[in-house]
């Protein structure tokens, strides 16, 4: 039995193994894991205290797979609900569909009995503010809402190295099958209603128990157009080790054109329990690893692989 998850797991990977060494699935791991995550006003990437969209609402993105049947759950644009992976995982078992969005999202929670709470702290609002503030000012903040050119402030705000973050987890159960979950609150003042790579299956997220599984986190629109988790357990079937595999779809990430190009991060984890960790962000980036014979979890550097980065450049 294996977990391995980005560096902000360390607060639920214990939990996620005892859920393991329980006797749990490996999605029951998942889950666990990172509830914790998004139960961490702390962590302004994640759940409770994630940083807001560019009008002050904080938007949550999540999804959830199976291995062993490949069925997934998504939610997106998420308003108002703590642990968008235990809403997302209740798609997966609950509805003949793959992903809800906003309004749906949030009556689906409703109907399923999940707790609604104000998931912006004043911390993430005061960081908001104070961002927005260095673009412009208080008069044209205070009119954000009404405005219709949105769309620019949205460029002007974002700065992709510090505009993101997400929590992710791939666990290896005792019977063999893999699971993956992946959490966000997404893009720092993104547009509202945007959705990154995380609650799509094959772009951020993709697990089969019969070859491997792997999550990405960094710019999701990136994971998206190259469909890197997918495209990542293609090279495992192909017969590519996690690191060979994580090579090559940071190698895809590296042939993307156009203006907004940034960084990313993917974890792999294959069916015989090798993984591996890459970034193109900077070097020093790391994942956590725990076995089941293993007391503490084991951070490992992630591979470092640049991929040309250029915003708002032709």
């Amino acid at each position: 039995m294996i977990i391995i998850c980005s560096e902000n797991g360390e607060v639920g990977i214990r939990t996620a193994m005892e859920v393991l060494k329980g006797g749990g699935s490996a999605l029951d791991a998942v889950e666990a894991g990172i509830r914790l995550v998004e139960a961490n006003a702390e962590d302004h990437s994640v759940g409770l205290g994630g940083y807001p969209n560019l009008l002050g609402t904080v938007e949550l993105d999540a999804s959830i797979m199976d291995g062993s049947t490949r069925m997934s759950g998504a939610i997106g644009a998420l308003k108002g609900f703590a642990h968008p992976i235990s809403i997302a995982r209740a798609v997966l078992e609950k509805l003949p569909h793959v992903l809800l969005v906003a309004e749906g999202a949030e009556r689906f929670a409703q109907e399923m009995g999940f707790d609604e709470r104000e998931m912006l702290t004043e911390a993430a609002a005061v960081a908001w503010r104070e961002k927005l503030l260095r673009v412009m000012d208080a008069t044209t903040l205070a009119e954000l809402p009404e405005r219709q050119d949105l769309w620019r402030w949205v460029r002007l705000s974002s700065d992709p190295q510090r505009s993101g973050g997400t929590t992710n987890f791939i666990a290896l159960d005792n019977a063999g099958n893999l699971a993956s979950g992946v959490s966000t609150s997404g893009w720092f003042a993104k547009y509202p209603g945007r959705l990154g790579d995380s609650p799509i299956i094959g772009a951020g997220n993709y697990a089969d128990s019969r070859h491997g599984a792997a999550t990405c986190t960094g710019m999701g629109e990136m994971a998206i157009r190259a469909g890197t988790a997918r495209s990542a357990i293609l090279y495992l079937q192909q017969g590519a080790t996690p690191e060979e595999a994580g090579r090559r779809v940071m190698e895809d990430l590296d042939t993307l054109g156009g203006p907004y190009l940034s960084g990313m991060n993917v974890l792999i984890l294959d069916a015989q329990g090798r993984h591996a960790g890459m970034t193109s962000h900077v070097e020093g980036r790391n994942y956590l690893v725990l076995t089941d014979i293993m007391t503490v979890p084991l951070k490992l550097p992630r591979t470092y692989i640049p991929t040309r980065q250029h915003w708002q450049e032709t």
